[in-house]
């Protein structure tokens, strides 16, 4: 029993609370708020369950359908939300003058934050924290930037490109860090998963107004009450992106190292050296293989260990 916990607790659980509960909760709407105007269509007729205990099952099962389907659909679902995909090239160029002129507004409103409370400025600071440092890399929505501030991060700071060396790095890395990052990011899954949940179960509550069993008031206020939350869930995707980013942070600042022993290099202790050799270290990783990528990182590989070596030095002598 205690090895199962361990698994749960330390794989499964993200996927439980990120993708299936929400999957649950929307499935629930749908069963109870939705379903019973679709009663007597030949799909409803065929799937409805007769008793308590079978609808039970048949929504257990189907959370966790559902929660896998989602779980592999993340990257697109989230690529959405952050303006990558699905967006025309004059609606992605339009977010991100837009974002950057939020930036602006809450800049220059810390800058003339003189008379504020203490409260208030940190939390203009907060909601700042949420876009990337550099301007080029603005995304067209603030979730994007929330996502992208930390996917820059490593690069930004060290010059380690943590995109494409993020298999490594996770790795290498300590595995509590490793916990870390999927415990909070698990947080913001839970709320895009249930943004989309409400997306598809108002379109449906919509759908079934013109069947003649339908029940139009409670279709109508479930349509209604879905689509007020999901602004209310991609705000708080939005925020749970601060827990996320913070152990992202982590995870670069204290895995970094064993990624470099684990590569053959020694880490540098002056870090405008450590910035040159991330830098290649990513473009070696991008790029076909070259013989002067060998000389670019030889300054930085570890000395082999000398034949006969003693780990500790001899005492010495009387």
């Amino acid at each position: 029993m205690g090895d199962i916990a361990k698994g749960v607790l330390g794989g499964g659980w993200s996927l439980v609370v990120g993708w299936v509960l929400p999957a649950a909760l929307n499935l629930a709407v749908f069963f109870f708020a939705v379903a019973p105007s679709l009663r007597h269509t030949a799909l409803m007729e065929r799937i409805w369950p007769e008793s308590s205990a079978d609808t039970a099952v048949l929504l257990l099962v189907a959370a966790v359908m559902f929660g896998l389907l989602l779980n592999a659909l993340q990257a697109p679902l989230y690529r959405l939300l952050e303006g990558y995909l699905l967006w025309p090239r004059r609606a992605y160029d339009r977010g991100c003058r837009i974002q950057r002129a939020r930036r602006q507004r809450i800049t220059d409103r810390i800058a003339g934050a003189d008379a504020r409370a203490p409260i208030q400025a940190a939390l203009l600071q907060e909601r700042l924290a949420r876009y990337p440092a550099a301007d080029e890399q603005i995304a067209p929505t603030r979730l994007g930037n929330a996502i992208r501030r930390f996917e820059e991060y490593g690069h930004d700071r060290y010059r380690l490109d943590t995109q494409v060396l993020w298999n490594e790095l996770t790795g290498t890395a300590p595995k509590e860090l490793g916990r870390q990052v999927d415990t909070a990011r698990s947080s913001a899954d839970f709320f895009v998963a249930l943004l989309f949940g409400h997306a598809v179960m108002a379109a449906a509550a919509l759908a079934s107004l013109p069947f003649e069993e339908a029940d139009v008031p409670l279709s109508a206020v479930t349509a209604t009450v879905l689509i007020v939350l999901i602004p209310a869930w991609y705000r708080a995707a939005v925020a749970a992106t601060d827990e996320w980013a913070a152990a992202v942070r982590a995870l670069v600042n204290a895995g970094r190292k064993p990624l470099a022993e684990a590569l053959g290099l020694v880490l540098p202790q002056d870090l405008g050296k450590e910035r040159e050799m991330w830098l290649l270290v990513t473009r070696m990783s991008r790029r076909p293989y070259r013989p002067a990528a060998d000389a670019a990182l030889a300054p930085y590989r570890a000395a082999p260990a000398q034949p006969g070596c003693c780990c500790t030095p001899p005492p010495p002598a009387p």
